[in-house]
């Protein structure tokens, strides 16, 4: 048995020796021991209190030299890093490395290529003062050789500062145990560097220096014995200063030396090192834009355009995928701030032209819809549609297609097809006279008739609209306002008959084209020219044909509301823009269109002597082509084409709409119609065969054969009269202009009135200096009053 023993007890006590012994012990017959003072107590205790407090301080002490001892130690030979730590150090070490070198390569390229932009400069300097052309011819020469080695040494430069890094490789075991190693002995030598130092400077001041250093070192030591938190805790794991997989600098890494880094996409930006906000300004002054005929490589024609992007305040931040094109160049621009959309803005737009010294229209920017921050640019030196890149107008046999297949109507500039089907568009066409409207609807027109499923309605109130077509068009109303109306009204009432057919059919929510029953397809050209009220049944056309295979493709000088009769423009789906003004763009496509590089307002129309841009369009909507801002070229149709294939056609025969007008309820109405119309292609002729006197049927195929225009000045008419009857009209064209046109206005006033047609000439005030003229609707007024 076994049983534990009882806990020490430990009793306080004081031995007193009695000096005194001839005195009896306490209780005893001797005197009694006097009891101690008060300042004797007091004493006591703050001699008890100082011996603990001096013992607690020197145990601080102790303490503190063990822990700032192996603080020490662990950082002199760097064992208070983990691998994580050393990993990191070296990866950094390595990569700032490789960046100051790429920093100075590209340094040194780019004072080549300052060199060498001084070199062109002289250059151009002795060129403007040489009288001889030799000379001249051998010093510009000079300066475009310098300057195209000045672009080689730029583009090594930028292609140095966008360098990624590639030289990521993780450390072995052994390459962080010697990291380990060189990390020690750095802090080994920099504490042995720093005593040395610091006994040089005590004993320099050996008075009190010493006693400074020494105190300080206590209270440090102390400091780390008596407060934990002065002590030292293992240091963070540095941030990598870069993207381990893909080379890019990473924003605010604080790497081993303390250093933050700063990315700005690369190494540097395109155009100046990165995080420089001068750098762009800099360049801008040093760099001497240049014309980019000039250009002969890919390179300097980056190089000049980007040139002058800086030159105008653009924030470019490169100019990359040059490639020559048989117009010109093709380029992309993207930019650091700012928007692409700034250089369609007018003043930067005309700037950019004066710096590459191009035509006046000569810049066409295109917007990146999937990148917001870039572009294209085309810049054009020429007129990009060849006769090569547009072709020729591909046959198609009678009754060879369907409406619902695809025709290849012309070319972009990228020599990107201009296919798209016609079935189920509502359609409007806007340009100026001498655009190439007219010819573009008869493009339209040429395809329909070729198809088995699909018919022709030609109205115009004006002119003769697609008429070149001839016997191949199933319905013609030209010229005559009520002619048009009851065309309209025919067809409004169809699609309310369609609409009941397609319901009892159980064809689902549109019209099932076929041969049997066709879709109409409508050419409505001049639309601004019918009366208001076809204006409206047009409109509520355009809203209820779609689903009843009803098409409408309208043609229009202008695409305002005012024109149109509605803002009905921007609510159809298919809209064609030729040579337009900027309003008319705006208004159908929307307020950001020029801007994002629909610059249908720098298409030139066509005159009388140039055909410049005419049939050149902006197209959104289409079936099966992308939305975007890219300029296209119609395949012109012939008139002599136009008639050759319409007589094939209609020999071959042309759908029937017997079948579905019949099923409609409708047939006798239709020929009824069929009756009521004339012969479109002879102008002034009406339904009753009446013909308005052969001067003003003259004039107003002068008006026809220049796609309408609003006026004609005596000038421009005499053209037309003189191929009309060269005798007759001819006969002054010895005179000096003044007396050949004044000549000219005595002859028609004559043969005016000889006619009785009231109709006289009247000053053109849209013109400078108001030449004498005709005006379209004073013309037609003459021909209706004579029909």
């Amino acid at each position: 048995m076994t049983s534990d023993l009882p806990d020490r007890i430990i009793y306080e006590g004081e031995f007193v020796d009695d000096d005194q012994v001839d005195q009896e012990p306490s209780g005893g017959t001797g005197p009694a021991t006097p009891p101690p003072t008060r300042r004797a107590r007091i004493t006591a205790a703050l001699a008890a209190a100082t011996l603990r407090a001096a013992t607690r301080e020197i145990t601080a002490i102790t303490t503190g030299f063990k822990v700032l001892k192996a603080e020490r130690g662990q950082w002199l030979s760097a064992s208070n890093l983990t691998d994580a730590h050393l990993r990191a150090h070296l990866l950094n070490h390595r990569y700032r490395r490789w960046e100051r070198r790429q920093r100075q390569e590209a340094q040194r390229l780019k004072e080549k290529a300052e060199e060498a932009e001084e070199r062109a400069k002289e250059a151009q300097r002795r060129a403007r003062q040489e009288d001889v052309p030799e000379g001249y011819q051998r010093a510009s020469e000079q300066a475009a050789k310098e300057r195209a080695e000045a672009v080689a040494w730029r583009n090594q430069s930028h292609g140095v500062e966008s360098t990624l890094y590639a030289e990521h490789r993780e450390p072995s075991p052994e390459e962080l145990a010697q990291q380990r190693r060189r990390t020690a002995n750095r802090r080994r030598l920099k504490t042995a560097i720093t005593g040395a130092v610091l006994a040089a400077v005590e004993l320099y001041w050996a008075s009190t220096l010493p006693l400074l250093t020494a105190g300080g070192a206590i209270v440090t030591v102390w400091a780390k014995g008596r407060m934990p938190n002065w002590r030292s805790t293992p240091p963070d794991v540095p941030a990598l200063a870069y993207n381990a997989t893909t080379g890019t600098a990473v924003d605010g890494a604080t790497t081993s030396d303390g250093a933050t880094t700063c990315n700005s996409g690369s190494s540097a930006s395109a155009h100046g090192p990165a995080g420089d906000p001068t750098s762009s300004a800099t360049e801008r002054e040093n760099l001497v834009p240049y014309p980019i005929r000039e250009a002969t490589t890919a390179d300097e024609a980056a190089e000049a355009l980007r040139r002058a992007i800086l030159q105008e305040g653009g924030d470019v931040e490169a100019v990359t995928d040059a490639v020559e094109e048989p117009w010109g160049w093709s380029v992309r621009a993207s930019f650091s701030s700012g928007s692409p959309d700034d250089l369609n803005e007018e003043k930067t737009y005309k700037g950019l032209i004066t710096l590459l010294k191009v035509r006046r229209n000569g810049l066409l920017i295109e917007g990146d819809p999937e990148a917001g921050d870039s572009c294209t640019i085309r810049i054009l030196k020429k007129d990009p549609f060849t006769a090569e890149l547009v072709g020729t107008v591909p046959y198609r046999a009678p009754l060879s297609a369907s409406i619902s297949d695809s025709a290849d109507f012309g070319v972009a500039m990228d020599a990107t097809p201009l296919v798209f089907t016609l079935a189920g568009l509502m359609l409007l066409m806007v340009a100026d006279s001498g655009g190439g409207k007219s010819g573009i609807m008869l493009a339209m027109a040429e395809v329909v008739t070729s198809t088995r499923d699909a018919v022709v309605i030609n109205l115009d109130p004006v002119g003769t609209g697609v008429g070149d077509l001839g016997p191949a068009i199933t319905l013609n109303a030209t010229m005559d306002d009520a002619l048009i109306s009851d065309v309209l009204d025919f067809f409004l009432n169809l699609c309310t008959a369609r609409a009941a057919q397609r319901a009892a059919y159980g064809w689902g929510n549109k019209w099932r084209v076929s041969p049997e029953h066709p879709a109409f397809c409508l050419f409505v050209d001049e639309w601004p020219q019918l009366s208001a009220k076809n204006k409206a049944k047009l409109i509520r056309l355009l809203l209820l044909g779609r689903k009843e295979a009803i098409w409408v493709y309208g043609g229009s000088q202008f695409g305002t509301k005012d024109y149109l009769g509605e803002a009905i423009g921007p609510k159809l789906a298919a809209k064609l823009i030729g040579a337009s003004r900027r309003v008319d763009v705006t208004e159908l496509l929307g307020g950001g269109a020029l801007a994002e590089g629909y610059r249908a307002d720098l298409i030139v129309a066509a005159t009388h002597t140039e055909r410049n841009d005419a049939g050149q369009i902006y197209a959104t909507g289409l079936p099966g082509m992308p939305n975007r801002p890219l300029r296209y070229q119609v395949r012109e149709i012939l008139p002599e084409y136009a008639a050759k294939v319409g007589a094939e056609r209609a020999a071959a025969g042309l759908p029937d709409v017997t079948h579905t007008l019949t099923e409609a309820g409708m047939i006798d109405q239709w020929a009824d119609l069929q009756a009521a119309c004339a012969d479109p292609t002879v102008p002034g002729t009406s339904r009753s065969g009446t013909s308005a006197p052969a001067i003003v049927q003259t004039i107003r195929a002068a008006f026809t054969a220049v796609d309408d225009p609003e006026y004609l000045t005596m000038d421009q008419l005499h053209v037309h009269l003189r191929r009309d009857d060269e005798q007759r009209w001819g006969r002054w064209d010895d005179k000096d202009d003044r007396d050949r046109l004044r000549e000219l206005g005595k002859a028609l006033s004559r043969a005016l009135r000889d006619a009785k047609v009231d109709l006289s000439s009247k000053r053109i005030t849209e013109l400078d200096g108001q030449p004498r003229g005709y005006y379209m609707a004073d013309v037609q007024e003459a021909v209706d009053a004579h029909s």
